[in-house]
Formats: structure tokens, C-alpha cells, sequence
């Protein structure tokens, strides 16, 4: 048994330290700092931090009616929910080109009506971005919601709060430990999509072009940049994972 762990660990262990080998640590900093890099970076932290405010908007009433209504045929919209999280990307990604491209009925209506274009725009990146980012966020706080003690918002409703003013005041502070790392983490997966992305959206330098996107452009043109962009994404990836262990992965710190 300990002999097939150290092999497991080495599968997830050895291509890290091949990309850590392979970084050129001495010009690191200037290869982040070229004109492509910072644009990739700029647009990955704005479309990724959108699409994050779009999960916890969409994804708080969406995990509130999965943990506590008795709706029929919750399991399958739980599954409906979850699809994104083992969907391949680029799979997504046309689905979400099948649904919103100007040649579908939405997504020409949306551009006649209010001259709206999702494909090809950032607008699309970020709806790429959620839709594969927001089942982190939904079965995060989902399960919050599950494990919350009933009885604090029975006493806070037994005293004539309104549900409203039982969720806002009693609920969601109870579960904001939850709602931060479900937002955390629907952020970082959002920051590293790379499938939907380009499938829907497009691989537009200055407009469509994220972290992922660029990496992938430049693993030709640009091999020492693609692997600054990458040492980012595994230091984001890495830092966030080692600060949620115990929130989402559960645990005792070690």
C-alpha cells in the first residue's frame, strides 16, 4: 500500500517539479512583465472576478432551494447543477455556442433586441467562466446550508422575524465562512478555464485571451513566458487549496 502512494504522489509530484526545472527564474519577473503576459493577466482577473460575483449571485438562492425545498425532481437539478463540474470544457463551451451564438434564437434576440453579442467578446468569457465555476460555489454552500442547525433560525422566525430577515440576519452570517470559500474557489476555477473559454469566447488578444489562453499561445512562440504564466496559475491553485483544506476538503490542518 505505501509503495502504490509514493507512485500516486509521484504522478501528481514529478510534472510540477519538471515546470518548476524547466522556469528561468532569472528572467521570471520580465517575462511576466512582457506586453502579452500583463494583458492576459489584466483580463484573467477581471473577467474571472465578474464571473465570481455572477456565481454567488446566481449560485446563493440556486444552493438555498437545493439544500432546503422538497421541489420535485431535485435530484436531477442538482445533477443539472453539478454537470459542469465533470462536463468536459470544451464540451461547455459548445453548448454554451449552441445556446448564445447569434445564429440561436436567444442569442440573436439578445443582439437585435439590445444589440448584444456574448460570442467573441469578454461578456462571453465571463459566462464561460461561471457556467463552469458556479457548481463549486452552489455545492459549497449547499452543504453549509445542510449541516446549519435549524434551531437559530426556528427561535429568530418564533420571534417574528419575517424568512427574509431570517436568512439576511440569522442564515447567512451562519454560513459565510462557507459562502467565502465557495466564492474562493469558484473564482480560482474560474481564473484557470481554459475549454469554454476559448470554444465560446475565442482566443481575441486584448479582449478574449486569458492566463490559460495565453499559456497555451505561447507554449510555441514564447516556451519561458508560457511558464511564468503557469507558475502563477499553480501558485494561485496551490495557495488556495492549502488555505480551504479545512473549510472544503475537510480535516484538521497538519
Amino acid at each position: 500500500m505505501l509503495a502504490a502512494a509514493v507512485l500516486a504522489l509521484l504522478l501528481f509530484a514529478l510534472p510540477l517539479i519538471g515546470l518548476l526545472q524547466r522556469a528561468d527564474w532569472a528572467n521570471l519577473v520580465d517575462d511576466l512583465r512582457s506586453p502579452a503576459s500583463t494583458a492576459a493577466m489584466r483580463l484573467s482577473i477581471t473577467t474571472s472576478l465578474a464571473a465570481t460575483v455572477l456565481a454567488v449571485v446566481l449560485g446563493l438562492p440556486l444552493a438555498w432551494v437545493l439544500a432546503r425545498t422538497d421541489i420535485p425532481g431535485r435530484a436531477a437539478l442538482r445533477a443539472l447543477v453539478l454537470l459542469p463540474m465533470v462536463l468536459p470544457p470544451v464540451v461547455g463551451g459548445v453548448a454554451l455556442l449552441s445556446a448564445f451564438s447569434r445564429r440561436s434564437p436567444l442569442g440573436s434576440w439578445l443582439f437585435d433586441v439590445f444589440g448584444i453579442q456574448l460570442t467573441f467578446s469578454r461578456a462571453g468569457v465571463v459566462l464561460a467562466e461561471a457556467f463552469v465555476a458556479m457548481p463549486f460555489f452552489v455545492i459549497t454552500v449547499e452543504a453549509a446550508l445542510r449541516g446549519l442547525d435549524p434551531r437559530y433560525e426556528q427561535v429568530a422566525a418564533g420571534l417574528g422575524a419575517s424568512p427574509a430577515q431570517v436568512f439576511r440576519r440569522v442564515t447567512l452570517p451562519l454560513i459565510a465562512p462557507a459562502v467565502i470559500a465557495g466564492a474562493i474557489l469558484s473564482w480560482a476555477r474560474a481564473l484557470g478555464e481554459f475549454g469554454a473559454t476559448i470554444t465560446f469566447a475565442g482566443n481575441i488578444a486584448g479582449r478574449t485571451r486569458t492566463l490559460p489562453l495565453a499559456i497555451y499561445l505561447q507554449l510555441e512562440s514564447d516556451p519561458g513566458g508560457a511558464i511564468a504564466l503557469s507558475l502563477v496559475l499553480l501558485l494561485v491553485s496551490f495557495a488556495i487549496l492549502i488555505g480551504l483544506r479545512d473549510r472544503w476538503l475537510g480535516g484538521p490542518a497538519r
